[in-house]
């Protein structure tokens, strides 16, 4: 299954000749999509106005494009200009049971998924997860008194409204052949990115988002080094469970590692055995995986800790949108 995942994303692409002939599917997919979405902008199917700004950090392909970093990022941003957000994500990986579901100090990724795990241990910010968005963002304005939600995702979740949209893309991959599932990577057409309020590429040009590997730290979280080979040695495991795995290791790679790259799917929930043999050399690991492995990697597994640097704009309209929204306009 993971090798056939894999084959299918690197055709997306690179546009392999044979995804046209999954064209027939991919019109269906598309009046789908463009059905459902009507559904929700006339009113047939109803949606729910939360009580507080409603800003959705999202992307229109398969696959990871730098949401949480982003999100990290945003919350920490608005703390810093006086604004307490709270943050609502679907919790992708995490075990069915009762829902919604408040993250705490014994949280752990099988329970509440890794990206709001990881979002919960950077910025201390009120989290929440459910499959149903509308039912993660009443939990959360029960229970915290915060004055904006930022949605992890959910952009295709049209039974929240929203008060802004912001959309990630991967200047690297770009949409790739451009076509809609299953032909392409496209989870709605490439048009959607007109209606959005902001169109982010990392790694791109006009409004981009840019990443700063920050250290390195250990898993147990008792230690954190320089993102230096000289301070740990330039040869290493890079463990990544993404959606762009080859991207953490060109990182690496740029900071003066010779990374050795182990990827396993995105989402990847890790056993012990996926560690083993890797013992002869430094792991290091995406802080996406390290929420999951830290329970038994080795001593000498660390993760790459990245800080996202948003446009100014960005954060401004964000902080405005806070202050003038008034509950239950």
């Amino acid at each position: 299954m993971k090798a056939a995942w894999q084959g299918l994303s690197a055709a997306w692409y690179r546009g392999a000749w044979w995804l046209w002939l999954l064209r027939p599917l991919e019109l269906l997919f598309r009046i789908a999509v463009r059905l459902r979405r009507t559904l929700y902008q006339w009113g047939v199917v109803k949606t729910y106005r939360a009580p507080r700004p409603v800003v959705v950090v999202g992307n229109i392909t398969v696959g990871g494009s730098g949401k949480t970093p982003v999100v990290v990022a945003l919350v920490e941003a608005l703390g810093e200009r006086g604004v307490q957000a709270g943050v609502v994500s679907r919790g992708y990986g995490a075990r069915t049971g009762n829902f919604p579901r408040v993250l705490g100090a014994d949280s752990i990724a099988q329970d509440c998924g890794d990206e709001p795990l990881l979002i919960y241990r950077r910025t201390g910010a009120p989290c929440v997860v459910s499959p149903s968005r509308v039912d993660a963002v009443q939990a959360l304005l029960q229970q915290f008194p915060v004055d904006l939600v930022i949605s992890d995702d959910g952009l295709q979740h049209y039974a929240l409204d929203r008060d802004m949209e912001i959309a990630l893309m991967d200047a690297a991959v770009g949409l790739g052949n451009r076509f809609c599932l299953p032909a392409g990577p496209l989870r709605e057409p490439a048009r959607r990115l007109e209606s959005v309020d902001f169109s982010l590429e990392r790694g791109g040009d006009g409004a981009p988002v840019s990443y700063r590997p920050d250290c390195l730290v250990r898993l147990d979280g008792t230690r954190e080094l320089p993102p230096d080979p000289a301070v740990l040695g330039a040869e290493v495991y890079a463990v990544a469970g993404i959606g762009q795995p080859q991207q953490f290791a060109d990182t690496l790679q740029e900071l003066g590692f010779r990374p050795s790259l182990v990827s396993f799917p995105d989402h990847h929930s890790y056993r012990a055995g996926d560690l083993a043999g890797l013992d002869d050399r430094p792991i290091i690991m995406t802080e996406k995986d390290a929420v999951k492995c830290a329970s038994f990697a080795g001593a000498n597994s660390w993760f790459l800790r990245i800080s996202a640097e948003l446009p100014a704009q960005v954060v401004e309209a964000v902080v405005t949108l806070a202050e003038h929204r008034t509950t239950g306009e």
